[in-house]
C-alpha cells in the first residue's frame, strides 16, 4: 500500500514512530541523469549540524536503504554525544552497487542534495565510498569532509577509527579481567577491510593472537600475506564458535550480534567496529544474561568521526588522536554506570547519550 506520493506507508510510519528516534528530517534524492538514488536522514541537530557519512550500498530495495538511513543516522547522534563533539546525527545512504554505477556525475550529483541542506547535514565516508570520492563531492558541497590532504582534508578515518576501538578493547580488558594489556588474548576479528586491517596491526603490536575471517578471499590473504601468524577461517559462523576466543569483534557490516550468534559466542567480550552490531532491541540483555561484555558499538568505533569533525576546524592529527585516547576512559565509565544502574552497557550509553543531547535542548541550544 503507498500514500498519493507512492511512497510506502510503513515507510512513513517508521519516519513518525517516536520510538525509533523521532527524527528531524529525512530527504529522498534523485537524479535520472546519473542514476542517482540516495537517501539523507538527520536525526538531531541538538548538539549542532548533523554529522554522519555517506554509505553506498547495493540494497535489495529502497525500504532496506531508507531503514538503514534512519538507524544509522539515530546512532550517530549518540555517537557524537558521547565523543563529546558539538554534533548531531545524520547519515546518507545510496543505493547501488559502487563497484558497478559509481561515477562523478553521479558524486557531483550527489554533492548537490547535500549542499541544499545549507550546512544542515555534514557528510564524511563509509561503507562504499572513500577519501577520493569526497574529494569529488566536495566540488558541490562545503559541508564535506574525509577529503585528502591534498584538498584540504584529513585523509582516512579508518585509522583513528581502528584505534578507538582498540582503547575500547583496552577498557573491556581492564573491566573484565583487570589488565587492559590484551597479550595472549585472543581476538577473533569479521571484516579486515578499511578499518579491520588496521585493527589487526594494534592488536599484534600488543601480543594478542588474531584470528580473522572476511566474505572478500583477497582481504584475508592481504593480512595472512603480512602477518602469517594470523589465523583464518572460513567464515562469521566458525569465527564466533572458536573454542579460546576472547574477545569478538565484528567489524562489516551491523546485526552481527542476533539470536542465532549470542547462544553460539564463545567470546567472553564483544567490541567492533561495525555500526548497529545489535540486531534488534533485548539483544544486549541477551549478552548480559550469558555474562558477555559487550562494548557499545557507537562508543568505541567514534575514532572516525572524531577525525573528520576536527577537519571542519584545521585537522591536526595528534589532537584527534588524543580525544580518541579518551575512548578507553568513556567505555569504562559506562560500564561502571552500567553495574552502578543493574543494565545493560548499551543502555547505559543510551542514558548517557540522551541525558547530553537532552541537556543541550534544555538549554535553548541548537
Amino acid at each position: 500500500m503507498t500514500d498519493v506520493t507512492g511512497v510506502p506507508v510503513d515507510v512513513l510510519h517508521t519516519l513518525f514512530r517516536s520510538e525509533q528516534g523521532g527524527h528531524e528530517q529525512v530527504v529522498l534524492c534523485q537524479d535520472r541523469a546519473s542514476g542517482l538514488k540516495a537517501v539523507i536522514a538527520i536525526h538531531s541537530t541538538a548538539l549542532g549540524p548533523a554529522l554522519g557519512g555517506t554509505r553506498f550500498y547495493p540494497y535489495a530495495n529502497e525500504e532496506d536503504a531508507v531503514a538503514d538511513a534512519l538507524n544509522l543516522s539515530r546512532g550517530m547522534s549518540y555517537k557524537n554525544a558521547l565523543a563529546g563533539l558539538d554534533h548531531g546525527g545524520g547519515k546518507a545512504v545510496i543505493i547501488g552497487d559502487p563497484e558497478q554505477i559509481k561515477t562523478e556525475r553521479l558524486l557531483l550529483a550527489y554533492g548537490r542534495f547535500v549542499a541544499s541542506l545549507g550546512g544542515r547535514y555534514v557528510t564524511a565516508c563509509d561503507v562504499g565510498t572513500y577519501v577520493a570520492d569526497m574529494d569529488v563531492v566536495a566540488r558541490e558541497c562545503r559541508w564535506t569532509t574525509g577529503r585528502s590532504p591534498e584538498n584540504g582534508g584529513a585523509g582516512d578515518s579508518s585509522v583513528l577509527t581502528a584505534y578507538g576501538v582498540f582503547q575500547g578493547m583496552r577498557a573491556s580488558a581492564q573491566h573484565r579481567w583487570g589488565d587492559p594489556s590484551l597479550r595472549d588474548r585472543t581476538v577473533g576479528i569479521a571484516g579486515v577491510g578499511k578499518v579491520g586491517h588496521h585493527l589487526v596491526e594494534h592488536l599484534l603490536q600488543d601480543g594478542a593472537h588474531v584470528v580473522v575471517t572476511d566474505v572478500r578471499e583477497q582481504a584475508v590473504r592481504a593480512i595472512t600475506d603480512r602477518h602469517p601468524q594470523v589465523a583464518a577461517v572460513a567464515d562469521n559462523d566458525a569465527l564466533i564458535r572458536t573454542e579460546g576466543l576472547d574477545i569478538y569483534s565484528p567489524c562489516a557490516l551491523g546485526g552481527a550480534l542476533n539470536d542465532e550468534s549470542v547462544p553460539v559466542l564463545t567470546a567472553a567480550v564483544v567490541c567492533g567496529a561495525a555500526n548497529n552490531q545489535l540486531a534488534h532491541p533485548g539483544v544486549e540483555k541477551d549478552l548480559s544474561d550469558r555474562g558477555i561484555l559487550y562494548a557499545p558499538d557507537y562508543v568505541v568505533n567514534a575514532g572516525g568521526v572524531i577525525q573528520v569533525a576536527d577537519e571542519l576546524r584545521g585537522f591536526d592529527f595528534e589532537r584527534c588522536r588524543a580525544k580518541a585516547a579518551k575512548i578507553f576512559d568513556t567505555t569504562l565509565g559506562i560500564f561502571a554506570r552500567a553495574k552502578a544502574d543493574g543494565i545493560p552497557p548499551a543502555a547505559a550509553a543510551d542514558r548517557l547519550a540522551e541525558h547530553r543531547m537532552a541537556g543541550a535542548l534544555g538549554a535553548g541550544s541548537r
